[in-house]
């Protein structure tokens, strides 16, 4: 599910919403923190300043301290406090230690000399202000994850209207790259935003891709259209030319190679208009794949033969006359651009072509197949019509169309279609 996606943006924006909220609760804790101790500081100093001094007048006057107030040798006194005493200011009164380690849990020490060579030391106790500290960390804490509770939940539905707005905007480009030029994003909403001002950039990127491509395919399709006349007139002149000829077999020979030029654009020009529908029968594929060799192989006259293998073949509920085009351009492909032996392999739905050549260069396998280009010198010379139509055709019928490499070397592109239902 995309809203549990933790990689969602939903989810990016609520951490980096909760990181916020942390840093400034930690900030705010600190300070608070450092202000209570301080106080309880000076709250246990001011005790402990009272006790001495109420010590210290009674030790002058009577010679004895009260029941709270120890006297003691400086021999007597715990290292740490006789270094507080050692290090006191002349004038100070006294000297304090904080003894924050047990037995002595959060006791304030402090220790007054008096004539005689007596100290005072008196003691009170800290754990009811470190208790406090304690249980008011622990309420900030409490109060943040309370916070974070309703924040993060917060922020992440708070982002769902520009989660929306993005979502379709992705629909509209991969509604774009499947063919349709018509889709747009559209206003998004009142909003006037980055999202809003992308959104407008990639409408008009798109209507001015469509237009391009629009021109594109009217210019193919004109360019089809008017060669087609005085192509007819070549092709009659060049049938009234003397057989035996070697210049007249030449002229004719050209005139074929321009006319089906001129047929493949008319078909990539329809192809490319999206009117295209097929008339679908149920075929058995292996004698439909078998066949249309057959007839290739007849009417090329080529010398090297094509392998056919049918296996387990199904029957398929398509367009024979499509499947008959992917196949002719595939086997021709395979002629022209690899190499002997070229083999086709009928197995289910699927149909594989495969020559033992150069095999497919690697920008027909990234992009896919470009018409006027073939990709690489080795794969010989043509078009690059023959694939493109494939292709097309392909969509049409709803089969899926792949090119690769074999391991071993060659070319192998896979027709799978869809098997006719029981």
């Amino acid at each position: 599910m995309a809203f549990l996606n933790p990689r969602a943006l939903r989810w990016k924006i609520a951490a980096l919403t909760a990181a916020a909220c942390c840093a400034v609760a930690a900030v705010i804790g600190v300070l608070v923190h450092q202000a209570m101790a301080e106080r309880g500081e000076r709250t246990g100093n001011d005790r402990i300043a009272a006790r001495m001094a109420a010590a210290e007048r009674e030790y002058t006057r009577t010679g004895t301290a009260p029941l709270d107030v120890e006297v003691l040798t400086p021999g007597q006194l715990a290292e740490p406090l006789a270094r507080a005493l050692a290090a006191k200011d002349k004038n100070g009164l006294y000297a304090t230690w904080y003894d924050r380690k047990p037995p002595n849990w959060y006791w304030l020490w402090a220790a007054m000399p008096v004539a005689g060579d007596r100290v005072l030391v008196a003691r009170t106790d800290m754990s009811a202000e470190v208790r406090g500290l304690q249980l008011l960390d622990r309420s900030i804490v409490k109060a943040v994850l309370a916070a974070l509770l309703v924040v993060v939940p917060l922020a992440a539905l708070a982002t769902e209207p520009m989660n929306r707005r993005l979502r379709r905007g992705s629909r509209t480009a991969r509604a774009i790259a499947a063919g349709d030029l018509d889709a747009r994003i559209g206003p998004g909403g009142r909003a006037r935003d980055e999202i809003t001002e992308m959104s407008a950039a990639m409408d008009e990127m798109a209507a001015a891709l469509q237009l391009k491509l629009e021109g594109e395919r009217r210019f193919t399709a004109d360019v089809a259209h008017e060669l087609r006349t005085p192509l007819m007139g070549l092709s009659t002149a060049a049938g009234l030319l003397p057989e035996g000829d070697e210049a007249a077999g030449l002229v004719r020979d050209r005139a074929r190679a321009l006319n089906g030029l001129v047929e493949d654009l008319l078909e990539i020009s329809r192809l490319d208009a999206g009117g295209e529908q097929a008339r679908t029968d149920a075929v058995p594929l292996g004698e439909l794949v078998a066949d249309v060799v057959r007839r290739t192989q007849a009417q090329a006259q080529t010398q090297t033969p094509t392998v056919v293998t049918v296996g387990a073949a199904h029957v398929v509920e398509t367009d024979p006359r499509r499947v008959e085009r992917i196949v002719v351009n595939l086997v021709t492909n395979a002629h022209r651009h690899g190499a002997a032996p070229v083999e086709v392999t009928v197995t289910g739905a699927r149909v594989v072509v495969r020559d033992h050549g150069p095999g497919f260069p690697a920008a027909l396998l990234d992009e896919g197949p470009q018409r006027f280009r073939t990709g690489s010198a080795e794969r010989g010379r043509g078009h690059g019509l023959g694939l493109t139509i494939a292709l097309g055709q392909a969509d049409v019928l709803g089969a899926r169309l792949t090119f690769a490499n074999a391991p071993d070397g060659g070319a192998v592109a896979t027709l799978d279609l869809a098997p006719a239902p029981a």
